[in-house]
This record gives structure tokens, C-alpha cells and sequence, in this order.
């Protein structure tokens, strides 16, 4: 089922149904710069496995799973499913939108390695110009942890707490560009994180951890934050939709705030844990990996100097 947009609806004098759960999954709207980033995206993405396919080359299922159904088809279930079509109606809504599109969905596209694909498949020329793109000085203090991490807590403070976000309600555009933003500033700060590709600004994992745990406080607060509200943000946009035909099936504006508050706090400390596990186990991976690379390397000292020991007849055969 399409339901036309917020905007559409109050234009048309018209009203959205009562929000359900239900709504999330049978709720869908249009969303063309959705549809269209997602299409492009992972398309480009398949294609590149293609290329390695026909090679003869092996790209990893999982990292497919992660970058295409996971990352991509999240952000597109963010913006054009109930939740997109809700998400200027109900802050709450609109909270769980924001914790998908800035935690879940970076997660999920660092986890597919797109820039390792790239420079697997992509010919000589462009190649290099990803290259010099790596290594400019631009990507390096783009991906340098402190400012990555003072981004990431700071935009959501940003976001609410000025006009930004009563601008994004009232503006298609603005709206639009608020989620690209999102998921930009979630991949700024996951990408070095999750470390799968190439890319500037990887440390080591305790310091990845300790990133991480940084995180929790700062979500927390803000979650807090606004649950503690006794003024309601975006009051004007929220008060024009309770006058119309909607108010009468829409919760209390401040009550849907608390339950926003509430999500990002519990939601963020949720996904910290998902990232815990994966950071856990890429160090055991990596650990494993160290572990057999430094046996092989005391197996040929070991083999060399045994070679160095032995009488000359037994060298020299």
C-alpha cells in the first residue's frame, strides 16, 4: 500500500491512518531520491562482484549480504517504508529512522569493503585516482578518529537542538538532505572502526573499543536530554498537524518525545553492543591469523638454523 507523503497529505486537506506497527512493513511512499540512490549503489556494487565472478576471482558472500540487503536495503526501508512516511509526522518514528540511518546502515556498508571492490575491479586510471583520493590529506583528516568521533556526538546535538531540525519538517529538501547526511557522518565515524578497507585513520583494536564506549555516554545524554524536555521541539510543526485531521488518533507532542528520547538511549546502547561483537570477533580473527603467520615464521628460523647446524655432508646433500 502507498501512502502519499506528510506534505502531500496536508496539502490535500486529507490525514494519514492511525500509526501501528503494521503501518511500518504495509506503509510504503514514494521516496525518489531513495529509490534511486539505493538502485544506483547497489547496483554499481553487484556489478563489481560480477567483474570478479567472470575473473575467476572470489569476493566474500558475506560482505554482499552486509553492503546490499543489509546496508542498502536498510537505508531505503529508513526513508520509504512507514517509517519514512511517518517520520515527520512522529518524533518517535522519526528516532528510529535517525539511530538506522546513522548506526545500523554505516555499520552494515564499511562491513562490504566497497572501496577494497573498487580497487579490485575498476580500470588502471580510475584506480589511481581512488588512490590519490586515499591517500590526500583531505581523506586522512576525514577519517582521523577524534574529529570523526567529535561529528558523530555533536551532529545529533546539532540536529535538535537549533533550527536544523523544524527546518528538515517543513522542507522536502532539507529532509532529503538530512538523511544522506546521517548515514555520511555514520560512515565518517564506522568506516576506521570496523577497518575492513583500506582507508585512512585504522588504529588498533583497544583504541576502536575505546571509541566506541565514548559513544554510550554521549547517546545516553542526549537520550535523556530530550526525555527530560518540558518544551516541545519543532513545536510549531507539531501543533499545525494536532489541529488538522490527524489529531485525532496523534499522541501528546511532548509524550512522543519522551518515547523519542527513550529510543535513541536504549537503541544506541543496543547497537554499541552489535559492534562490540563484530569488533570482537574481527581481533580474534586477527589475532588467529597473527598467531599463525608468526608459527610459520618461527618454523623457518627454526628450519634455517637446524640447516646452519648440521655437518657439512648433510648441508652440502
Amino acid at each position: 500500500m502507498l501512502i502519499p507523503t506528510v506534505g502531500t497529505a496536508l496539502a490535500a486537506g486529507s490525514d494519514l491512518p492511525r500509526f501501528t506497527f503494521g503501518t511500518v512493513v504495509t506503509g510504503w511512499s514514494l521516496q525518489p531520491v531513495a529509490f534511486v540512490l539505493t538502485v544506483w549503489v547497489a547496483g554499481l556494487y553487484l556489478f563489481g562482484v560480477a567483474v570478479l565472478r567472470r575473473r575467476g576471482d572470489r569476493w566474500p558472500i558475506g560482505r554482499t549480504i552486509a553492503f546490499v540487503p543489509v546496508g542498502m536495503g536498510l537505508f531505503y526501508f529508513a526513508t520509504a517504508s512507514g517509517l519514512g512516511t511517518y517520520d515527520t509526522t512522529l518524533i518517535s518514528v522519526h528516532m528510529v529512522q535517525h539511530m538506522i540511518l546513522s548506526m545500523l546502515v554505516p555499520m552494515a556498508l564499511a562491513l562490504g569493503a566497497p572501496v577494497t571492490l573498487a580497487l579490485r575491479t575498476l580500470p588502471a586510471r580510475p584506480r589511481r585516482w581512488l588512490l590519490v583520493v586515499l591517500h590526500s590529506r583531505v581523506a586522512k583528516v576525514l577519517s582521523f578518529p577524534p574529529l570523526t568521533f567529535l561529528l558523530y556526538v555533536v551532529s545529533p546535538w546539532a540536529l535538535y537542538f537549533t533550527g536544523w531540525y523544524p527546518a528538515t519538517l517543513d522542507s522536502t529538501y532539507l529532509h532529503e538532505v538530512m538523511h544522506i547526511h546521517l548515514v555520511l557522518v555514520g560512515c565518517l565515524f564506522f568506516w576506521p572502526i570496523v577497518g575492513v578497507d583500506p582507508v585512512p585513520g585504522k588504529v588498533a583494536y583497544p583504541f576502536r573499543m575505546l571509541l566506541v564506549v565514548l559513544t554510550l555516554p554521549f547517546h545516553a545524554f542526549l537520550g535523556v536530554t530530550i526525555m527530560q524536555q518540558e518544551t516541545v521541539i519543532a513545536a510549531d510543526h507539531y501543533e499545525r498537524l494536532r489541529e488538522g485531521p490527524m489529531g485525532s488518533w496523534l499522541p501528546s507532542a511532548l509524550d512522543e518525545q519522551h518515547l523519542a528520547g527513550g529510543i535513541l538511549w536504549g537503541s544506541g546502547d543496543l547497537v554499541a553492543l552489535v559492534l562490540f561483537g563484530v569488533l570482537f570477533v574481527q581481533w580474534v580473527r586477527e589475532s588467529m591469523k597473527e598467531a599463525k603467520r608468526e608459527d610459520r615464521r618461527l618454523d623457518l628460523l627454526e628450519a634455517r638454523e637446524r640447516a646452519a647446524s648440521a655437518p657439512a655432508p648433510d648441508r652440502d646433500r
